[in-house]
């Protein structure tokens, strides 16, 4: 039983307290005088009576009743009911008190001093009843009846009725009705709720939802959940209590445990700034006050919103939960909503009352608490039973098991203070239960089984609400309520009396009277229903069955399960084989778990000694299972893998054991010490429970025999039963209970300590380890630094000194680790109740415990250290080169992945071949790994990567993880311009200063000093001489022919005029030191005044210098000028008068220009002394000299460097510019004037040009958009290019360019008014403020071209797009960004459109000469593609190689500097010119795959070897530098003696003699073709020779190291043995060699010949001529077969690359398809034969006609149409069939025709227009029917039936033709 009210209180106004405005109040009596024992009187009673403050006012007010709560010292709740009334102020003098209470009113009567007395003022008065019951009705009732009897003045005694209130008692639950009085003639019945534990809330909680709506009330109760700051505002105070009473009912079963103030007195307002979590109301006249609180969230409820600061996060609930949750409260609250769209609503629906509606909705919280936490108490650990349970809660294995660790909000409830009182309360294992106890035992697996159905959610939560109304009213209401009330408007009374001052006396002897019956009555004992807490299904029961923990993952468990046994059975392959696949399982949870599972079964007596191997697998699959685990342990994995790790064992030597531990500290999980407490937790409930166990079975043996045994207790149920005996037995039992618990606590905390030190100790301590280890500094709160503070504490202090060690490092490990057992033991003891003598033990014991275990780690360190290391794979041998030497042996690297995915098995899927483990070997030559793949299921094959040294562009250093288990590894990243990338992670046996060294020889071997210490010349000699530059020379006669070179060229050069920078080029010996100033040395620009005496053609040749010239005649460019019949040269070197060109040995001594070759062809009038000065023009004193002449236009290509900024001004300005007298630059720019000229005259037709035109609109704008100049070729229609037509038309005179439709030049005569005889291109940026010249014959075409800093930008963008270094997100994207970005393809468009603009202009009969930068670089690239273009002759094999001997080494492009190949230009940076024009020519092979004699292999083989120095043709930059390195001549001489080719060419020349390697079977030329090939962007294909890889042989360049891989021969002799094999052949990407493995069918059967005519034992036949024959009987053939064979010669063709891939393009191909079948005949009726003329055409038409039989045609559109026959033919009628996928129009005699009569191709219409009827066509048509079509030949005349079916075809063919 309990008082209904504590104490009365009457509390008034004080007129005497006159603060700052507001009055005060002060309690006028209380009753009972003294305080109650049991429950002393509260203070600030008068704050909370009037909250807002107490004032006077000028009428009377209703009188109020609100309940206020108040929290005392021992957060015990008061509840204060306030009854307050107003009372006239009794003052005679109101007017100094007025003021303060009323303010402004009374202000003006004081400055009148009028004697007039104010208005009648009231104070408030209240009445107070305190009480620890929440009772409001019953006090509201009783303060009114008081209220009532003062008031209306009844007869009854205030003092009888205040005594028999404040000693009226109740009981507290148990659903008891009691009835009471007051004795006023008053009846009251008092309900008390069944139980106890659940809230009582009336209608707040409903009232709550209204005021506010679902979503306010949801952040609301989260926020409450997660502890943050709740303000209400409201006008009403009762509203307030009434909110905050909904809000703590609807936290149920949780209870809150923070600052908790219904109703807040505006004295107190500063409490809203408490750092600490609270509920609070105050009245909204403070709402100002409210504002500036940031951290608040502030309900309104009379506005009904909720405003969440923006600083302030509120979790919400976890996301099925809140859905469900907001859905079931909608259901309650607005049941309308489910029918408001029926047409038919039922009539009945309406919501509950408002009382039942409130329980509804503590029903779905109450729900929803249930789902939160079912199976909670499967987490609680018991640690003590006896003398108090003691309870923890596991909650990252609660987490765990519902999967909610990521989840914000139940983890913050989980951590919050509600929780930890939640399990205080509720964890007991005995004690009363109450509904939510059975809910979230019985009814989870129900509210599971309803999710989704909204009538049996609905019909539960009726059901629960049912449940908590009859909790509040189990009775119904029977007695009514007889409470005396006021008479209306009693309070306006105009004489009231005061409320009488009460008789302590009398109230006091009431209630003494009371309190003494109470003590003889005998106390009334309510015996408890204490019962065993239901534990409900476990958490797994629950979630298993929604399905993703046992997805797929049976099969990977088996995985895991063999794996293991193979381990322990000792088939290490096996277990290698499974490895991978286990090491991926262990991302699953279930496999984790197996692994424990299954390790556990191995350990016998808690040892299991394995060998080594089997020691590192188990070590292994621990570290990968224990990498995915967090710090908290949720799957309770390392928990598990605990005892295994200290079972586990290996012997290192006799009497030395490693363990497990050792090898798993790396985790975070070991720091982590909640997982410890947990882990402690855990175990010593196990032992608790198995001390109980243990002592019931001893009692219990017999009966146990006889009945079944039952299923193993929880510790939870053990502690239960234990609880219920506990007050039965005897004190001794106790006692020794209590004892027996305490001491398995003790032991299990050293167990502990020993188990920390074993995994928190490194093995190696001498190393800090620890120490940087995040965990263990984290938990040190007390100290940051572990090394100022390394002895903490006295403890530590003892056992420093009396275990004497002096090594300092080890005893910070050792404190840190003593520090942190320590910290975990004061915790656990303490929370489990160890004693205290128990503890001091604990404390002494650890440093010892730590200190040996630090001694026995030093013994396994050292022998550990010992161990011979894992077998790992023997290195493999690369095979090398003839002549090159290894330079550094095999240092074991792993080759790891860089962002090429395909040899990572990456989303392309495939075995993953990287990482591959193996060797790095440095040889002279190339950096070569080699390695078999970690992978075991791959680990059969071998992976070889490998570049030349001399193509290295970056090295740079990283770490690494080589693999999941081992540490970070220092590595390399090598990256080369062959496009290949080695990331390299050094093993740990590789010691750190040999990959210092590695890295040292590298980059010696990388950047020689001097070009001789290249492979191409140490081949063969010891590398050691390789270092030393001046090597013994070989042939002296070359050696002095060298010297007199360099001595005449050293002479000749006299003055020098610098235009930008000095610059002498250095001799030889001292080019090595110096270095190229860096990037720029495209600027440098040398014009020379040079020594006449040496050049005067008298002088007399000394015979060094004559064989110096028979060695120059023989030099390719001379055998190349004599085919062009630019000039022929004979012995006595005289010249023929009657060539317009001539070849002048001016330079023959490298004088005039040292970058030109020795012979030139110059214009036969222009004398050589002019041309030495006309060179100072031009930088590098390139002067333009002719390179190629136009066999049919006689139309000649020069090539010359930029010209010097006063070389233009005196070309173009000269004229214009009176000058006084002949100055020199004046006499130098007539010459040029002049030089050009006889270049012009060179050109037959120039006699007759009459006017020119003049291409100065063709400005870099047009030539830098891509538009624009897209391709020079012009088809008949104009839509297929956005060509310009004016400059066209300017260009060409006529239909663009003139060219026809199938490429053959128009007529000269058109052109020959329209342009100039000779084009000068040049760089835009030199030819600035040039102004053409009406008289002169050449013109000046500008355009802007990229420098070389642009090249060597955009190939470093290349590579790094191709070879990225690491993967991407998004490979595919990211790969095609970088691609672009790189701005490689732009640039090569614009080389070819250059070059196919100067081709166009060369085939119209004009000279071009090209004059950009240096004339080194782009000169080169478009000089040589022009000729490559016009000029069949050097697409072949013999040609090419002419080409770019002429072009590129002749003309000295600077091979070694662009290559950066010795130190001296490693800072310029490699620049890939030659790469960039072989790339060029790879675009054009591919669009004409039938013009080159050469295969794209060709172009990669020479990519790869230009800059790999395998060859010495491409090294230095000059002939002149090759000569003087006696190189240039030595071929001839020294070839006999060695075995190694020095040449490129001498070796691709023997290759292709061996096998048909470099050459291609397309190859069918056309006579005099001249190439246009489409240079837009999307005409470009990036060259597969950047991104192919084949890891079986590495780069497949090195011709003898590929062939030498050996075959599987022994395949035959296994046949019989095994299963029969198959004859299929895997090919993975990225591996396999493709076209060696597939070779392709012509080379095929060439092998296949070659091998028969082997075994037959004749001398095999060269391939070429094998080959020739084939071709020539093939072509007989043809011809006799007549017209309908398709070509048999197609079997050659891959057909797949011709033009472009077929069927996309081919619109376009007629215009210049490349595919001529050389065949006489013609099956289409439309294409005339067109064999005799150069450049004619098939159609593609015919193309298709080969592979496709009319069978499987595409028909658009088809329908008959009548045609007009060519001319004089009549009419006929024909059936049409329009072919958009072919683009054509076919046409057939009939219907039912399977042979076509003709095609008319759509690429060649012009036009379709309507037509007019003409002899003999149709009668009865409308003349409206007839259309013509209009195609570069002829034109067609058709009619159809009617005019629709005309303008139909019309608009078909139209669509047709704007599609395309």
């Amino acid at each position: 039983m309990a008082r209904l009210a504590d104490y009365f209180v009457l509390v008034g106004y004080d007129p005497g307290k006159r603060g700052s405005g507001d009055g005060q109040g002060q309690i006028l009596q209380r009753f009972p005088e003294k305080d109650w024992e049991d429950n002393p009187f509260p203070q600030g009673i008068e704050l909370f009576c009037q909250p807002s403050g107490w004032q006077l006012f000028p009428e009377r007010n209703p009188p109020t009743f609100f309940v206020a709560v108040l929290t005392d010292i021992n957060s015990e709740r008061h509840y204060c009911a306030c009854f307050t009334f107003w009372e006239a102020v009794e003052s005679p003098q109101p007017q100094s008190h007025a003021r303060n209470g009323e303010g402004e009113e009374e202000e003006e009567e004081e400055e009148a001093s009028s004697p007039v007395q104010p208005a009648q003022l009231f104070a408030p008065k209240s009445l107070v009843l305190v009480s620890r019951l929440d009772h409001a009705e019953v006090f509201r009732n009783s303060l009114g009846l008081i209220y009532t009897i003062y008031v209306d003045g009844l007869s009854v005694s205030l003092e009888n009725v205040i005594g028999n209130l404040l000693t009226c008692t109740i009981p507290i639950t148990g659903g008891a009705q009691r009835t009471i009085s007051l004795g006023a003639g008053d009846r009251q019945v008092i309900q008390t709720p069944i139980n106890d534990s659940l809230p009582v809330s009336s209608c707040s909680v409903a009232l709550l939802f209204r005021q506010l709506g679902i979503t306010n009330v949801l952040f609301l109760f989260c926020a409450a959940l997660t502890e943050h700051k709740i303000l209400f505002l409201s006008s009403s105070y009762q509203r307030l209590t009434d909110a905050c009473r909904a809000l703590l009912a609807l936290m149920f079963p949780l209870k809150y445990s923070f600052t908790y103030v219904p109703i807040l007195p505006a004295q107190l307002l500063e409490v809203l700034s408490t750092p600490t979590p609270f509920i609070i109301g105050v009245h909204s006249i403070f709402q100002s006050e409210t504002q500036e609180l940031l951290d608040v969230v502030i309900a309104d409820l009379d506005g009904g919103t909720v405003n969440v600061p923006e600083c302030v996060h509120i979790s919400l609930l976890p996301e099925p939960l809140l859905q469900q949750t907001r859905e079931a409260l909608s259901m309650v609250l607005d049941p309308e909503l489910e029918v408001a769209d029926l047409a038919f609503p039922p009539s009945t629906i309406s919501a509950s009352s408002l009382k039942m509606q409130d329980k509804e909705i503590r029903a779905v919280f109450l729900r929803l608490f249930a789902q939160l936490l079912q199976g909670y108490r499967w987490c609680l650990h018991i640690i003590r039973i006896h003398p108090e349970p003691v309870i923890r809660f596991h909650k990252a294995a609660f987490l765990g098991q519902r999967g909610l660790t990521e989840d914000d909000f139940l983890t913050k409830v989980l951590e919050g203070m509600a929780f930890a009182g939640f399990v205080t309360e509720r964890g007991a294992p005995y004690r009363p239960i109450d509904l939510f106890d059975e809910l979230v035992a019985y009814e989870v697996k129900r509210m599971k089984a309803e999710e989704g159905n909204k009538q049996k959610i609905l019909r539960h939560i009726k059901e629960l609400a049912e449940k908590l109304y009859k909790n509040e009213n189990p009775y119904p209401a029977v007695t009514m309520h007889k409470v005396q009330k006021p008479t209306e408007g009693c309070h306006l009374r105009l004489h009231q009396k005061p409320f009488p001052r009460l008789d302590e006396g009398t109230v006091q002897w009431i209630i003494d009277q009371a309190t003494a019956k109470l003590q003889t009555a005998p106390p009334a004992v309510k015996a408890e229903k204490k019962c065993m807490v239901p534990s409900g299904p476990p958490i797994a029961a629950i979630l298993e069955r929604n399905g993703n923990a046992l997805a797929n993952s049976a099969r990977r468990l088996e995985v895991v399960r063999n794996c293991i046994s193979y381990v322990f059975e000792n088939k290490m392959l096996e277990a290698k084989k499974l490895f991978p696949a286990v090491l991926r399982a262990m991302k699953g949870r279930a496999a984790r778990h197996c692994l424990t599972q299954e390790l556990h079964l191995h350990v016998q007596q808690n040892r299991a000694v394995l060998d080594h191997q089997q020691f590192d697998f188990v070590i292994r699959m621990m570290n990968c299972c224990l990498q995915d685990c967090t710090a908290m342990d949720e799957h309770g994995i390392a928990a598990a893998l605990l005892p295994l790790v200290t079972a586990f064992c290996r012997k290192l030597s006799p009497g030395i054991t490693q363990f497990a531990y050792s090898c798993v500290q790396e985790h975070v999980v070991w720091t982590n010490i909640q997982f410890w407490e947990a882990m402690f937790y855990c175990d010593v409930q196990n032992h608790i429970r198995a001390l109980y166990l243990d002592s019931a079975e001893e009692n219990h043996v017999e009966q146990e025999s006889a009945e079944e045994p039952q299923e193993a207790k929880s510790a939870l149920e053990i502690a239960s039963e234990q609880l219920r005996l506990w007050p039965t037995m005897s004190r001794e039992k106790q006692q020794e209970l209590i004892q027996k618990e305490e001491s398995t606590v003790f032991s299990q905390a050293i167990h502990y300590a020993n188990r920390m030190s074993y995994l928190l100790l490194p093995l190696d301590t001498s190393k800090n380890r620890l120490l940087r280890s995040s965990g263990l500094g984290d938990v040190e709160s007390v100290s940051n630094s572990f090394v100022t503070n390394s002895i903490a504490g006295s403890v530590a202090e003892s056992y420093d000194t009396e275990s004497g060690f002096e090594d300092a490092e080890s005893s910070d490990v050792a404190n840190s680790v003593v520090r942190f057992i320590n910290r975990f033991v004061d915790k656990v003891c303490t929370e489990s109740g160890v004693t205290n003598e128990h503890l001091k033990g604990l404390h002494v014991m650890i440093p010892d415990i730590v200190q040996m275990h630090i001694e026995t780690l030093d013994a396994v360190h050292r022998e550990s250290k010992r161990l011979p290391p894992i077998q790992k794979p023997k290195l493999l041998r690369p095979n090398l080169l003839l002549g090159e030497e290894c330079v550094m042996e095999g240092l074991r690297v792993y080759l790891m992945p860089d962002g090429r995915e395909e040899g990572a098995g990456g989303s392309v899927g495939g075995p993953p071949l990287l990482p591959a483990e193996g060797a790095v070997f440095l040889t002279t030559y190339r950096i070569i790994f080699k390695g078999t793949p970690t992978d075991p299921l791959v680990g059969e094959q071998v992976v070889i990567r490998s570049f030349p040294i001399a193509s290295l562009t970056k090295e740079k250093k990283i770490s690494i993880q080589a693999q999941a288990d081992q540490f970070i590894q220092e590595g390399l990243q090598l990256r080369s311009c062959t496009f290949q990338l080695l990331k390299i992670a050094f093993d740990e046996e590789v010691a750190s200063d040999s990959a210092e060294i590695f890295r040292k020889h590298l980059h010696k071997l990388r950047y020689p000093q001097h070009v001789r210490g290249t492979f191409a010349f140490t081949v063969g000699q010891s590398p050691k001489q390789a270092m030393q530059p001046k090597a013994k020379e070989k042939n002296p006669s070359l050696r002095t022919l060298s010297k007199n070179l360099v001595k005449n060229a050293k002479r000749t050069i006299g003055r020098q005029y610098v235009t930008r920078k000095k610059y002498t080029p250095p001799a030889w010996e001292q080019r090595g030191s110096q270095h190229f100033p860096e990037d720029n040395e495209d600027e440098i620009s040398v014009s020379e005044e040079l020594d006449r005496s040496t050049l005067t053609p008298g002088s007399t040749m000394r015979p060094s210098e004559k064989m110096t010239m028979t060695h120059v005649v023989e030099r390719a460019c001379c055998r190349d000028y004599q085919r062009l019949g630019l000039g022929t040269l004979s012995s006595s070197l005289t010249r023929s008068k009657n060539e317009p060109f001539r070849i002048s040995t001016v330079n023959r001594m490298y004088a005039i220009c040292r970058s030109y070759p020795g012979l030139l062809i110059v214009p036969q009038s222009i004398q050589d002394n002019t041309i030495q000065r006309i060179s100072r023009c031009y930088r590098q004193s390139r002067f333009p000299v002719v390179c190629w002449r136009n066999s049919r236009t006689k139309a000649v290509l020069l090539r010359s460097g930029g010209l010097h900024g006063k070389g233009v001004v005196g070309l173009f300005k000269s004229q214009n510019a009176p000058t006084p007298g002949p100055s020199q630059a004046d006499s130098t720019s007539l010459e040029q004037e002049k030089y050009l000229q006889a270049v012009i005259n060179s050109m037959p037709h120039y006699s007759d040009a009459g006017g020119r035109n003049t291409l100065s609109g063709f400005t870099s704008a047009h030539m830098s958009s891509a538009g624009k100049w897209g391709s020079i070729r012009a088809s008949g229609r104009m839509s297929s290019y956005a060509l310009n037509v004016e400059i066209g038309s300017r260009l060409a005179g006529k239909d663009l360019l003139g060219t026809q439709h199938n490429g053959t030049p128009a007529e000269p005569s058109f052109l020959r008014q329209h342009r100039a005889s000779l084009y000068i291109i040049g760089d835009k940026s030199q030819l600035k403020g040039v102004k053409p010249d009406p008289l002169q014959h050449w013109e000046v075409v500008p355009i802007e071209v990229f420098d070389v800093r642009q090249v060597k930008a955009s190939f470093k963008k290349l590579m790094k797009a191709c070879v990225p270094g690491c993967p991407s997100s998004d490979p595919s994207v990211a790969y095609l960004r970088s691609l672009e970005e790189s701005e490689w393809l732009s640039q090569i468009h614009k080389i070819l459109q250059i070059s196919v603009l100067v081709v166009e202009l060369l085939d119209t009969g004009s000279s071009v000469l090209v004059s950009l930068e240096d004339g080194w670089d782009i000169t080169t690239q478009v000089v040589s593609l022009v000729q490559l273009l016009s000029d069949p002759y050097y697409r072949t094999l013999e040609g090419f190689r002419l080409l770019v001997e002429k072009e590129w080494l002749s003309f000295g492009h600077r091979f070694s500097h662009r290559g950066a190949q010795t130190l001296a230009g490693q800072s310029s940076g490699f620049a890939p010119v030659f790469l960039q024009f072989l790339d060029c020519v790879h675009q054009i092979h591919l669009q004409f795959p039938m013009e080159f004699e050469f295969s794209q292999y060709y172009l990669k083989f020479l990519s790869y070897h230009y800059i790999s120095n395998r060859f010495r043709t491409f090294l230095l930059d000059s002939d002149y530098e090759r000569i003087e390195l006696g190189l240039l001549y030595e071929e001839k001489g020294e070839r006999k003696g060695q075995q190694v080719s020095k040449s490129i060419w001498d070796y691709i020349d023997r290759l292709n003699k061996k096998a048909p390697i470099f050459f291609n079977y397309l190859y069918a030329p056309e006579d005099g073709e001249v190439l246009r090939p489409y240079s837009n962007i999307s005409n470009l294909k990036v060259w597969d020779y950047y991104t192919e890889e084949t890891l079986s042989e590495g780069p497949p360049y090195d011709w003898e190291l590929a062939q030498g891989q050996p075959e599987p021969a022994e395949e035959p002799d296994r046949q019989d043995t095994a299963a029969p094999q198959s004859k299929r052949r895997i090919i993975w990407p990225c591996y396999d060699n493709r076209s060696r493995v597939e070779p392709d069918a012509i080379s095929k059967l060439l092998e296949e010949l070659h091998n028969l005519e082997m075994e037959l034992g004749q001398v095999p036949e060269r391939w070429k001529d094998t080959w020739d024959k084939v071709k020539a009987s093939q072509r007989t053939e043809g011809r006799q077969e007549g017209s309908r064979t398709p070509s048999s010669l197609l079997m050659s063709s891959g057909l797949s690359h011709h033009r472009r891939s077929l069927g996309v393009y081919l619109q376009e191909s007629g215009v210049g398809s490349t595919l001529n079948l050389s065949l006489d005949s013609d099956t289409s009726s439309t294409s005339t034969p067109s064999s005799g003329k150069p450049g004619g055409r098939r159609s593609t038409s015919t193309l298709y006609s080969q592979f496709q039989m009319s069978e499987s045609e595409n028909r658009s559109y088809e329908g008959s149409l009548y045609k007009k026959g060519a001319f004089m033919k009549p009419w006929k009628s024909r059936w049409f069939v329009l072919d958009k996928t072919k683009h054509q129009l076919r046409y057939y005699d009939s219907r039912m025709d399977t042979e076509c009569k003709g095609v008319i191709d759509l690429a060649e219409v012009e036009s379709i227009t309507p037509g007019t009827p003409t002899m003999g066509a149709p009668k009865t048509v409308d003349e409206k029917a007839f259309f013509d079509l209009k195609t570069t030949k002829r034109v067609y005349n058709f009619c159809a039936q009617d005019v629709q079916l005309a303008q139909q075809w019309i608009d078909r063919i139209q669509s047709c033709l704007s599609d395309a």
